[in-house]
């Protein structure tokens, strides 16, 4: 190690122990999981021209730790105007030497490290030859007389301007004949006469989709990769064997992102691979292949190339990147969804998959903000979110994270408040473990706001929900070191039909993407979708099912067992076409003692090859085995299957089971607050409530009766809270407490102190009643940042167990003490924090309350003052329409109160 880096690393080790993060509380700190960087939030880290340096690395790695991250995803992307002699092109030695310092680093802080393969996305760089670029067919029809002389180039369309290769050229007439001309073709020129028909000649080419890397970062440019070829896969890989054989760090794992390789749905070993495993050579049927009709042998055909694409990309991509990424210790993080592949299956062959959020979700909490003009509707649809997991929970994959907050609100118009209940939905659906979407590299030369990725939320030191994020990242690290104990509980298995959507018609596309973009396309209204439903409303637990998993399935004392875990019951939803194999299997375990619950029969088997023989053995079995149509809640009751009805006062919740022992996570996202007994599944000891904020924890009140427990719960609208059942680790009693009225509103003046923050600091002021401090002064309008409100107030004459402080309207967060005792941090609805005993006298409290940035941003723009300075889609709102703050009213921000001391007294019932 060089003199350098010897004084950079130690001076990490300073600044660590100066800058140490606030450790989470310590109360009942045995109750909770210890906590590792894999219980942490990670976000992902833009490299904006990989114009990284050393000293600014470390600070960025200090203020993530401090903040209680856990990790850092390196995405190295495009850069910044200006700073192009700080560009650092990827892969080359100052690079790598880049890397491995913030390896290094990071696992001295106790931070882990993943990265992209390349840089931007998808997977493409200057090592992508054009043999090994994304592929796509290419196809030119030619019509041609009975006797008439054709002798003619074969080329492309002129609209294709990408170069093509000739590949096949078939020729078939009006009743279905076929003639292979490919071998009479010389130098691409066809010279025939048809004797006997007029025939359609179909001239295929292996053409290009010319797409190259988004997004890339210097050194990164170039085509994207066949994602369809093991050839090109090894190509493509050969410059990170050589560079990861330099490095002295270890990166965690390799991440994918979503699949966005556009158009293409070819590659040149195709034909070879579709006759081994669909069992007839598919040139012979080109013709059906593309017809642009909807009728039966057509879609058949179809399907059958859309099931070939998708073993393509499981068999010749996917799988070898985790067995090459294993051979070199690597995990890999794969989002699969954008594909045109079976998502379970993809899903599964990654060590961790992957989801993502983008935009925002509606939601009944009382209290929350969701206005229209800053937010784009968003596609986290529950069912959706479930692929990823359930493809982890039936594959034995403890980890499953999530891309979280991509454009959940505009630019500087993100509050923590807001990100809560969708990183809720999330977890509640089987994520555990965050990914932030996410934080850019920005070095103190680049001032305020600092660089900026186009995608909002940007989680960056330089923006002020920094100031209290890390009360944010302590609730998810609470809460996913909970989700990552034991093992996922959910007892019913859901086949899923994807054949039903590979034979449906689609004009002009040979292929189908699974997009969370567009569900209403292949999932939304769908038997399966409708079912999957069904069963979460009423409360079931519920992972989903490939035909391929299917086949791994065996039976154990009745019970169905996967790599993953044991269920209960399979489910199958009306399907209107079903592999033979597939069917076959059902029965097989249906005959050896499994639930099998169907919701309809399958009319068909899907596929053209021998479809007819096929599709009649079908039937034949389903009549020899008296298959029939059963009623789902029946069904499941036999297979003492039985629902967590506690659904039914509002509540969401996951369950995970740590040997007998159950835990759920439940959440309130009504509008009102739960204040009741609910009922938990089968009868348990006792019950331990965990308060994820507060890391508070005690023995809940249960009653059992009828095989039955219930539990009391208090869960105002907007929180939620962790039980475990049947432990040993309970030391004391939960305490439950009403308000015994509305409460006492704070009146008396409050001064205003405006600590940090910009363009600059407003005067300290005084108010006589809280409002926004936007309409304090012009400074006050523009400013951004943290100020602290001081207000004295005397303990009220009212006879209280303890009391809670009720902020009313806080805009965006507020930390608090009383007398100069630090109580916590309110950042999400509702804002309130419990003070405990009040003594008799006079008080003082203060409340240092931070904004978003969006009114300094806005005055920024507003002064001419210019910070797009980026070399790519530069910048969008959310929109995608171009970026203008000055626009914008002013953002309210502050305390608006009203603030209230809410009397409690303990409740013994």
């Amino acid at each position: 190690m060089n003199n350098y880096s010897k004084c950079i690393s130690f001076l990490a080790f300073i600044l660590v122990l100066s800058c140490k993060a606030p450790e989470l509380s310590k109360t009942n700190a045995s109750i909770w999981p210890d906590t590792k960087n894999t219980t942490k939030p990670w976000t992902r880290w833009w490299w904006m021209g990989s114009a990284v340096d050393k000293p600014n690395l470390l600070k960025h790695l200090i203020a993530f730790q401090k903040a209680g991250l856990g990790g850092v995803e390196i995405t190295p992307i495009y850069g910044v105007k200006g700073e192009e002699q700080n560009f650092i092109d990827h892969l080359s030695p100052k690079w790598l030497d880049m890397l491995d310092y913030t390896i290094k680093t990071a696992d001295s802080l106790g931070l882990g490290v993943d990265m992209v393969l390349g840089t931007g996305w998808p997977y493409g760089g200057p090592q992508v030859s054009r043999e090994y670029a994304a592929t796509k067919l290419v196809v030119r029809n030619y019509r041609i007389k009975k006797g008439e002389f054709f002798n003619q180039e074969l080329i492309p369309e002129a609209t294709e301007k990408q170069p093509a290769t000739l590949t096949a050229v078939l020729a078939y007439d009006s009743k279905g004949g076929f003639k292979d001309l490919t071998a009479q073709t010389k130098s691409g020129v066809l010279n025939w006469t048809p004797q006997d028909s007029n025939y359609n000649v179909y001239a295929l080419f292996t053409g290009k989709t010319g797409q190259q890397v988004k997004r890339s970062a210097p050194g990164g440019a170039g085509y994207t990769l066949d994602h369809y070829s093991t050839d090109a896969f090894e190509a493509y890989v050969k410059p990170y064997d050589s560079a990861f054989a330099q490095l002295n760090g270890n990166l965690r794992a390799i991440f994918n992102d979503s699949y966005e390789v556009y158009g293409t749905d070819f590659t040149p070993k195709f034909f070879s691979f579709f006759k081994q495993n669909r069992g007839y050579d598919l040139k012979q049927y080109i013709n059906l292949l593309l017809s642009e009709e909807d009728e039966e042998l057509g879609n058949r055909v179809k399907a059958d190339y859309k099931y070939t694409i998708s073993e393509l990309l499981l068999t010749q991509f996917d799988e070898p990147w985790t067995q090459w990424a294993n051979k070199g210790g690597f995990k890999t993080k794969l989002q699969a969804h954008g594909s045109p592949g079976n998502l379970i299956d993809l899903y599964a062959s990654a060590d961790i998959p992957e989801c993502e959020t983008f935009g925002s979700m509606p939601y009944d909490i009382k209290g929350f903000r969701r206005e229209a003009e800053n937010i784009r509707s968003g596609d986290a649809d529950p069912v959706m979110l479930k692929f990823s997991s359930s493809a982890g929970h039936i594959a034995g994959k403890p980890l499953i994270s999530s891309e979280t907050f991509t454009w959940l609100r505009e630019h500087f118009k993100t509050a923590l408040s807001q990100t809560k209940p969708e990183a809720e939905e999330l977890l509640l659906n089987g994520v555990n473990h965050i990914f932030l979407h996410g934080s850019t590299y920005s070095p103190d030369r680049a001032g305020w706001p600092g660089w900026k990725f186009y995608a909002s939320v940007n989680f960056s030191p330089k923006n002020t929900i920094w100031e209290d994020v890390p009360a944010m990242f302590s609730y998810l690290t609470n809460v996913q070191s909970v989700l990552q104990e034991g093992k996922p509980d959910n007892e019913i298995l859901l086949y899923w039909p994807i054949h039903d959507e590979w034979n449906k018609f689609q004009k002009g596309k040979l292929f189908f993407e699974f997009k969370i973009h567009s569900l209403d396309e292949w999932l939304l209204g769908t038997p399966f979708y409708e079912t999957t439903q069904e069963l979460m409303q009423k409360g079931y637990g519920v992972d989903f099912l490939s035909d391929n998993f299917l086949e791994q399935i065996e039976v154990q004392k009745g019970k169905l067992v996967l790599p993953g875990g044991t269920y209960k019951s399979l489910v199958v939803p009306d399907t209107d076409f079903m592999p033979l194999a597939t069917l076959k299997k059902l029965i097989e375990l249906k005959n050896q003692g499994a639930s099998i619950i169907f919701r309809g029969m399958p009319e068909s088997v899907p596929g053209f090859f021998n479809y007819q023989e096929k599709a009649k053995e079908l039937k034949t079995l389903i009549e020899s085995n008296s298959l029939t149509e059963a009623d789902l809640d029946t069904g499941l009751q036999a297979a003492s299957v039985y629902p967590e009805t506690l659904v039914n006062t509002g509540l969401k919740f996951i369950r995970r089971d740590v040997d007998g022992s159950k835990i759920y996570y439940l959440v309130n996202h009504t509008a009102n607050m739960i204040d009741q007994y609910i009922p938990l599944a089968g009868e348990v000891d006792n019950v331990m409530i965990l308060d994820p904020l507060t890391r508070k924890a005690g023995a809940a009140r249960t009653i059992k009766a009828n095989g039955i427990s219930t539990v009391k719960v208090q869960i105002a609208s907007g929180d939620a809270l962790i039980l475990k059942t049947n432990t040993s680790a309970i030391k004391n009693d939960w305490v439950y407490s009403e308000a015994i009225n509305t409460g006492v509103e704070l009146t008396n003046s409050w001064e205003i102190k405006f600590d940090k923050g910009g363009p600059v600091l407003p005067q300290t002021t005084e108010l006589k009643q809280l409002k926004s401090w936007t309409t304090v002064s012009e400074d006050a309008t523009n400013f951004s940042g943290t100020a602290t409100y001081t207000t004295m107030f005397n303990t009220p004459d009212i006879k209280a167990d303890s009391w809670r402080l009720d902020l009313g309207d806080v805009r965006e967060s507020a930390a608090v003490w009383l007398d100069d005792r630090y109580i916590g941090t309110a950042w999400s609805v509702p804002y309130n924090l419990d003070l405990g005993k009040l003594d008799a006298g006079k008080h003082t409290l203060k409340i240092k309350v931070t904004n978003l940035a969006a009114n300094r941003l806005r005055a920024k723009e507003l002064r001419g003052e210019e910070w797009k300075i980026f070399h790519e889609i530069n910048m969008v709102n959310k929109d995608y329409k171009p970026f203008d703050a000055t626009v914008w009213e002013p953002t309210p921000s502050g305390l608006l109160g009203p603030v209230k001391l809410i009397p409690l007294k303990v409740v013994t019932k």
